[in-house]
């Protein structure tokens, strides 16, 4: 990736304790069979608007893939159609594999993230910095593009190949810096190339390796890797792009020192293991750890920094745009999106191919696809098809379990608005509770949203936001009530704030 992975910057991801509201279905939702339709149609627009020779994409729901669509052709020569199987090269969606193998061997204790990178690479110790209160570049810095080091998506595209030991000596002899470090977010891909050099000299093992033995083998993508010389000629997708209104054959390039920054070949059935393995990290719950890298490291992958953008991303026909602030976290870029709520995402982009990756961990679902067009990453169309899910009400929130103290204080809040007064919670209250508004106060207005709405049956179950907190919607006789409920941090649970807002019916 690489150009700017791709327009990624302005639709990304991270997570918040709830969904919004807004994000649930306002109608009875449809069938995955219904949409497909219109989600293949969105990717093939894409794919002839912007002529890509071969596009293949994939949707992830709760583990499993349950769309694949493949459309086009691996190579202009003998037409072979793409399919689940054949091999794209992803570019700078591989970032997410180095994070994580950082974060893994963090666990270990083998390095740590605020150390210097020097400490793992010892070239740089002699490096030259911008000014005389430069801070030394962190492991840190580097896997949140926060190293001071310059954009270098045009030449670092064509880097993959650098030999290692060319690398060694462009590290001995340093590179100039664009600012100083921590000062500001600049995508890098050479930061990248120095995160592999560290994963090779922590583990004692080549840096592909440590990601195919550590990472994809135990996740079952056997088709996935960094060498494509060892990949099957007839399944490999050949990457080209489009000059003088034709198809030029793009230079297949080598695994070399640039790999940790965009090598890996994959496929779409490999890849959905992926991004399960992925999705599988959220909610945080008890239980057993079955992927290679814990569930608490990989939602630590969402944690963004401070040094945002502003993005904005296309509606749907008829519907407006979403504008985001993004933050670039490890491997991926983060952002809360208007309908989508929390998303991480990166796009992926190189000489003969393009990528993009949406993953929606509030829902359990992901949305990714592949073309072999250079920098024809199918960001629009992957942000298309996650908006007809949403559209369709196929993008159902994960519910978090109600806790004792939440349902306990939910049926005294239950109780208050029957009674119309404090009476049957007055041993739950906090003791800010009454100093914020008297009892009195609270009985007038009690009174005020039931003549509005009538009586509520209370008995609807609540939606938990966290283990202290839930919305609650009342069905009430002229109108609706939605509700909130915040439980102070004392044990047991005491309610610190409570809304009743009506919502009259129209007349």
């Amino acid at each position: 990736m690489m150009r700017r992975w791709i327009f990624a910057a302005l639709l990304l991801g991270l997570s918040t304790p709830a969904v919004s509201q807004a994000t649930a279905p306002a109608v009875a939702p449809l069938g995955l069979d219904q949409v497909l339709p219109r989600i293949d149609d969105h990717f093939r627009r894409y794919m002839e608007q912007n002529h890509v020779p071969g596009l293949t994409y994939g949707i992830v729901r709760d583990g499993r893939l349950v769309h694949v669509g493949a459309i086009g052709v691996q190579e202009q020569e003998a037409r072979r159609p793409v399919n689940a199987d054949t091999l794209f090269r992803i570019a700078s969606m591989s970032k997410a594999f180095t994070a994580l193998a950082i974060l893994k061997l963090r666990d270990e204790g083998r390095l740590t993230l605020d150390a210097p990178a020097e400490t793992y690479v010892p070239e740089l110790r002699n490096w030259r910095y911008p000014t005389s209160d430069s801070p030394r570049i962190r492991v840190r810095d580097l896997l949140s593009h926060v190293g001071g080091l310059v954009t270098d998506n045009p030449w670092g595209d064509r880097q993959q190949y650098l030999p290692e030991a060319e690398f060694t000596a462009m590290l001995r002899q340093g590179v100039p810096f664009t600012r100083a470090p921590q000062s500001a977010y600049e995508y890098s891909n050479f930061g990248y190339a120095l995160l592999g050099r560290i994963v090779t000299n922590v583990s004692g093992r080549r840096y592909a390796d440590y990601i195919r033995d550590e990472i994809m083998r135990p996740l079952g993508m056997r088709s996935t890797g960094y060498d494509i010389s060892s990949s099957p000629p007839a399944r490999r997708a050949i990457g080209y792009r489009w000059e003088n209104d034709a198809f030029v054959r793009e230079p297949d390039m080598a695994d070399g020192a640039f790999g940790a920054m965009g090598g890996v070949e994959t496929s779409a059935n490999d890849y959905a293991r992926w991004a399960a393995f992925l999705l599988a990290a959220w909610p945080p719950r008890d239980g057993a750890e079955t992927g290679p890298v814990r569930r608490a490291t990989v939602r630590e992958m969402a944690q963004g920094l401070n040094f945002v953008r502003v993005g904005q991303r296309a509606g749907l026909e008829g519907e407006p745009p979403c504008s985001t602030a993004v933050a670039y976290a490890m491997g991926f870029g983060v952002t809360q999106d208007c309908v989508l709520g929390a998303t991480l995402s990166h796009g992926g982009g190189y000489p003969g191919y393009g990528s993009f990756l949406l993953l929606l961990p509030d829902f359990g679902t992901s949305v990714f696809a592949f073309a072999n067009r250079t920098y024809g990453a199918p960001a629009p169309a992957v942000f298309q098809a996650a908006l007809e899910l949403q559209r369709a009400g196929l993008l159902v929130p994960r519910t978090l379990p109600v806790s004792t103290g939440l349902a306990r204080t939910y049926r005294a809040a239950g109780a208050i608005y029957q009674a119309g007064n404090l009476g049957p919670g007055r041993t739950m209250l906090a003791m800010n509770f009454l100093l914020d508004r008297s009892a009195e106060n609270w009985g007038r207005e009690l009174a005020r949203v039931k003549s509005a709405v009538g009586a509520c049956p209370t008995e609807t179950p609540i939606t938990a936001t966290g283990a202290l907190s839930g919305r609650f919607l009342w069905a009430c006789e002229h109108g609706s009530i939605e509700g909130y409920l915040l439980l102070a941090p004392t044990d047991p649970a005491t309610i610190q704030e409570l809304h009743f807002q009506p919502v009259e019916a129209p007349r």
